[in-house]
């Protein structure tokens, strides 16, 4: 039998979702062990005064096996 735990995280990236989602994932691996996914919850972005976006932002739930 197992036990997992959920954690929330917030991420951002100037490059993309996918940049800010791994770029999270590799700073929580840092502390957290046994990793298994993640949900993401939120997307957003940041713009300038033009429009144009100048960071992703993603707050996900991240799961791991607790040992």
């Amino acid at each position: 039998m197992s036990v997992a735990k959920v954690i929330e995280i917030s991420a951002s990236s100037s490059k993309g979702i996918e940049d800010a989602v791994q770029h999270g994932l590799t700073k929580t691996s840092e502390s957290v062990k046994h990793i298994k996914g993640a949900w993401l919850n939120e997307i957003k972005v940041v713009t300038d005064a033009k429009g144009k976006v100048t960071e992703w932002r993603v707050n996900m739930r991240v799961n791991f096996v607790v040992e």
